[in-house]
């Protein structure tokens, strides 16, 4: 059961048991996943994954800063930006960490209007820390924390008029399953919209790049998280994502229409939008 902390937020609604197991229930795993560049069985991505963020979630924020000489504030202004909310729309964000999406898209909805976001994660270390500073910011109506599998919306058909993604889709078991999810919850002519790394640059920047990732990336995260693997996880989680085209397949493939891409910072991150009609 959900414990209420202030008008408009919630906790988490299930256990730490409950959502770590909430994306194998009634499953068999017969199929292997990348994790980073280790090949795992299926079932085992997801506990692997919180564990990662379990670590860096009290000074995640601090590192996307710092990694991205805090760049990804202007990329998740421009998803905002792109996906135009709208007073009295709802937005779901999944996989919403500590809520950078949920603020900007905030005002936009106007609580007072009734517009609302939900910030779903499954990592519940992610979504106490999101919740515990919006609180202490004085956000107090018109978002909703709680933990959630991608895979496994615990929403309705045709919940939410946007969804959105940040920098969350590489690390799901299934993207094919996560991007069914999404279409979902959506109401028909609702907005989907991705934002992530993409797992290659131009010939040019690629060493640099390689450079930056697999060695100067895991040494800062050890410097300022104590956690060295959690950083090379994620460069490495980088390099088995789908590139642009690919991901605009899948995108279409589970039903959406009108599937765009739009590379941000020379193509370091893309924007995927689409349209659930």
């Amino acid at each position: 059961m959900a414990r209420q902390f202030s008008s408009g937020y919630s906790s988490c609604p299930m256990s730490a048991a409950e959502t770590s197991d909430n994306s194998a229930k009634g499953e068999t795993d017969f199929g292997e996943t990348d994790f980073g560049f280790r090949r795992v069985p299926e079932g085992e991505k997801a506990p692997l994954v919180r564990a990662v963020f379990d670590s860096v979630a009290a000074r995640y924020d601090l590192m996307n800063d710092l990694m991205s000489a805090g760049i990804h504030r202007l990329w998740k202004a421009e998803m905002v930006a792109r996906l135009n909310p709208r007073p009295g729309q709802r937005l779901l964000d999944v996989a919403g960490g500590t809520g950078d999406i949920a603020r900007r898209a905030l005002p936009r909805l106007a609580p007072g209007a009734g517009g609302r976001v939900f910030v779903c994660d499954a990592n519940r270390h992610m979504v106490e820390t999101g919740r515990a500073r919006a609180l202490d910011d004085g956000i107090l109506v018109g978002v909703e924390w709680l933990c959630g599998d991608a895979e496994q919306l615990p929403f309705a058909d045709r919940s939410f008029d946007l969804y959105t993604i940040a920098f969350g889709l590489r690390n799901v078991t299934r993207i094919e399953r996560a991007l069914a999810e999404a279409r979902r919850v959506l109401r028909p002519g609702g907005r989907f919209l991705c934002l992530e790394f993409t797992p290659a640059l131009t010939p040019l920047l690629q060493p640099l790049y390689d450079l930056y990732s697999f060695q100067v990336l895991p040494l800062l995260g050890q410097i300022v998280t104590g956690d060295r693997d959690a950083y090379a996880y994620l460069a490495e989680s980088i390099r088995r994502f789908p590139s642009q085209s690919v991901l605009l397949e899948l995108i279409e493939a589970a039903g959406f229409d009108r599937a765009r891409a739009r590379n941000l910072t020379g193509g370091v991150a893309a924007l995927h939008s689409a349209w659930r009609l």
